[in-house]
């Protein structure tokens, strides 16, 4: 008898804590801004801080309002900032284009890491593995190349290189002239 009154009295309780959490969500829930979530969709989430911003929710929250231009993200190119014109039905035409890099990701030469791990708290995506005092490497599929492990290496044992294209990672890209004419093909 007395485990089921314990077990009532935790089924109420449950219910009581389930209606006050679905009241407080309906009650004060935040409204986020769809430009920016879309904006934000675009954007490559390397986090890396190269457009002036610590990530790219800031970075698309600044486009969404007005107060930077659509080039500042290298990593994003010229295709996120063709995607994102398009989506804020702007003209890119008078903007000028971003810095494009070669994809390239970090190499550590572990011969010569000395397992600070100053490199590891540095790096947004963690694709860094390896304990203190340990040599360290990198995740090469999780790298998205953004540099911000470089300046805290005390050794400098970490290099950028450059990705090879191939089959798996080659793009179409752009007509670089902007002014020229271009017949569209279409399938018959």
């Amino acid at each position: 008898m007395q485990i089921l009154i314990a077990i009532s009295i935790m089924a109420l309780g449950a219910i009581v804590i389930g209606i006050a959490l679905g009241y407080a969500a309906v009650k004060f829930k935040v409204e986020g801004d769809p430009l920016v979530e879309k904006i934000d969709a675009i954007l490559p989430q390397t986090q890396c801080g190269q457009c002036g911003y610590p990530g790219c929710k800031p970075y698309a929250q600044a486009i969404a309002k007005g107060e930077v231009e659509i080039n500042k993200c290298p990593p994003g190119g010229y295709d996120g900032m063709v995607k994102i014109a398009e989506l804020l039905g702007k003209d890119i035409s008078n903007i000028s284009l971003v810095e494009e890099k070669p994809k390239q990701i970090a190499v550590i030469d572990e011969q010569n890491c000395i397992g600070c791990t100053l490199c590891i708290q540095a790096c947004p995506v963690d694709a860094i593995v390896g304990a203190a005092k340990q040599m360290h490497t990198i995740i090469a599929a999780d790298c998205t190349g953004c540099e911000l492990c470089l300046a805290p290496c005390p050794v400098e044992c970490i290099k950028m290189q450059v990705v090879p294209t191939t089959t798996k990672n080659w793009k179409w890209s752009f007509p670089a002239a902007e002014n020229k004419k271009y017949i569209p093909i279409k399938p018959i």
